[in-house]
């Protein structure tokens, strides 16, 4: 309908106030948007100025409360309205050259997904920022089922006009959707499955929440060969971004049930439910679990369930990359234990200057006390006497990371250790540059000191598919091996583990590591450890210290498992 008739059906029906707010009844539409008008709307009407010549001006300045509901509304009632194209053009899409694909999206919205009667309730404004509910029914074949979320969108002023319009991503549409991600309705393509702990429990995100990525990563891998046959459901269908970032396909809703095949994992029932709660009382933590001697995955929790930060997380490991890095200076004769080691307080190199936290010194001291304390500058300053690739060939021959080739069961992102020059080269040996891990590449870290070999970690056992697991082209000798154990085990004794490993010697090693991220107040807090045959690695991202915040999760799981 035209903007002047939707005006003239305001005027004839008039607002209805609901709950304190301003209730809008877009005239057949059934579509209601309700805008918190309080707080001087008119007021900030007059920080809005416009540039340019008359008659071609461009607004600028901060948007008003008017604008940002009026630019709300507009898109919602369209997107409501089923009239994807205007729904499109009352975004920022055309700026970026995301119209067509906004527009297919909000149109496969009811041709592909299948979803009608939708109903769009816009809730009070934060700012620019407004969230909103949606119902609505899925129907397929015959088969009719209520569909609710939330979501949210943001106004932004469009670059060309500055007209207030909505900011356009995918996660507007659905929480769950990224750039090339669909929603489609219909035969699911891969079956369900039943995923099984190592005692035979079926596995839930009920009684395991974080195990929702974990679930729907098992069903894509085994679904079409586990026995099950598919239902029809509402999912996300991911596109080729999402592919490239290892995202599984995600059931939104289901329709009619298929027939689950049975997948068994290598979880142990009693460590995962430890996980869960320990991960639970830390925001942004996550932490796996695994047995040495044989690559098992034992636990893997996350306390944000979106996202499987534990298998597919690509951080800054900090100074638990020292582990790697002492390897391979203990190798080239570059280190030894109990040899006196440099530890200034500083150290330049390519033109950046390293510190050590708070710009301690260890004079006199050993490479043991170095690696203990961490001092950065211990590493640093061999830089000079390694070849540019000497990191990443370490990391790839001895503990099988950066090759891109585990097989674990479900998607995994394996490390990334890049080779590189100068001042980057040398932040590298201390976990920042451009090195990249998770809690999984880092518990199989210290599971590979831990047993003397890399076993590539596994969540169901290859002999379900026969599948090639990836292995490593070498081990370290005896006697780095020796001194690499001591070094975790002195450090887990007293150095910046011992806090958190207190009581679980002496069969035992650790290494903490505190991450710097740009814009980011506190460090992202690193600590992966072995005690017996268990290994674990955690990370709590923006908690500060390692040996603080990731260690008493670490150190509480290998206690509950020993």
């Amino acid at each position: 309908m035209g903007k002047r008739r939707r005006v003239a059906e305001r005027r004839r029906t008039g607002p209805a106030v609901v709950g304190g707010m301003i209730a809008v009844v877009v005239g057949g539409a059934g579509f209601s948007v309700y805008a918190l008008y309080g707080g001087g709307a008119a007021a900030d009407d007059r920080t809005a100025t416009t540039s340019a010549t008359a008659g071609h001006a461009k607004k600028t300045g901060p948007l008003s409360a008017a604008e940002v509901t009026s630019a709300a509304e507009r898109f919602l009632t369209a997107w409501q309205q089923d009239r994807a194209t205007a729904a499109a053009a009352a975004t920022d899409a055309a700026d970026t050259d995301d119209s067509a694909a906004a527009a297919a999206l909000l149109a496969g919205y009811t041709k592909d997904a299948r979803i009608k009667d939708v109903r769009l309730t816009a809730g009070a404004r934060t700012g620019a920022e407004v969230p909103f509910s949606v119902k609505g029914t899925v129907s397929y074949k015959g088969t009719v089922k209520p569909l609710a979320y939330d979501s949210s969108l943001t106004v932004v002023r469009r670059a060309s006009d500055g007209e207030p319009v909505v900011d356009w991503r995918p996660s507007v549409v659905h929480p769950d959707l990224k750039d090339g991600d669909r929603l489609v309705t219909g035969a699911a393509g891969t079956p369900p499955v039943k995923a099984y702990d190592r005692a035979g429990g079926e596995l839930t995100t009920a009684k395991y929440p974080s195990l929702g990525p974990v679930l729907d990563g098992l069903r894509e891998k085994y679904g079409k060969t586990a026995g099950g046959r598919a239902g029809v459901e509402l999912r996300v269908v991911r596109g080729k971004a999402s592919q490239k970032a290892k995202l599984s396909d995600k059931t939104l809703l289901e329709l009619s049930k298929g027939t689950p095949g049975s997948v068994k994992t290598t979880l142990s029932p009693a460590l995962q439910a430890a996980a869960e709660r320990k991960v639970a009382a830390r925001a942004r933590a996550s932490v796996v679990v695994l047995r040495p001697s044989t690559g098992e995955i034992l636990a893997v929790a996350n306390s944000s369930h979106g996202f499987n930060a534990a298998f597919q997380g690509s951080l800054a490991p900090g100074s638990t990359m020292k582990i790697i890095t002492s390897s391979l200076l203990i190798e080239k004769g570059l280190a030894s234990a109990d040899k006196v080691h440099p530890c200034p307080k500083t150290v330049t190199y390519g033109g950046w200057k390293f510190h050590n936290d708070d710009d301690f010194s260890i004079k006199g001291g050993t490479f043991k006390a170095s690696f203990a304390r961490s001092c950065n500058t211990a590493f640093i300053s061999q830089a000079k006497k390694l070849e540019n690739d000497d990191l990443t060939k370490q990391a790839q021959q001895v503990f099988g990371l950066s090759m891109n080739n585990w097989a674990i069961g479900v998607p995994t992102f394996d490390g990334s250790v890049p080779v590189q020059s100068a001042a980057p080269m040398a932040a590298s040996l201390i976990g920042q540059g451009g090195v990249r891990m998770n809690p999984l590449n880092m518990a199989s870290v210290a599971a590979t000191v831990k047993s003397g070999t890399f076993h590539q970690p596994y969540l169901v056992s290859p002999a379900v598919d026969h599948r090639r697991t990836a292995t490593a082209s070498r081990t370290l000798s005896a006697s780095t091996l020796s001194q690499l154990r001591e070094l975790m085990q002195y450090t887990a004794a007293y150095g910046t583990a011992a806090e958190a490993m207190a009581g679980l010697g002496p069969d035992y090693g650790a290494k903490t590591g505190s991450a710097e991220v740009d814009g980011q107040k506190k460090p992202n807090g690193w600590f992966t450890a072995y005690r017996g045959d268990l290994a674990a690695a955690g990370v709590v991202q923006a908690g500060g210290h390692g040996g603080d915040t990731a260690g008493p999760i670490v150190a509480a799981l290998l206690k509950a498992g020993g």
